[in-house]
């Protein structure tokens, strides 16, 4: 799973800063950081949630 998740934010990131999502907060090239905050998060929990 961490490297599903891993690959998917990867691909979000590189998408976002050829194209912008434009999500609230995701209208600029230069806000792809946040995507990486959000991954850094996200891996944080699939980790504490694993047996």
């Amino acid at each position: 799973m961490p490297k599903i998740l891993t690959i998917l934010f990867l691909l979000m990131m590189a998408i976002h800063i050829l194209k912008p999502i434009g999500l609230p907060g995701l209208k600029r090239r230069r806000d792809f950081w946040k995507i990486a905050v959000v991954a850094i998060a996200a891996m944080m929990v699939t980790v504490l949630v694993r047996p």
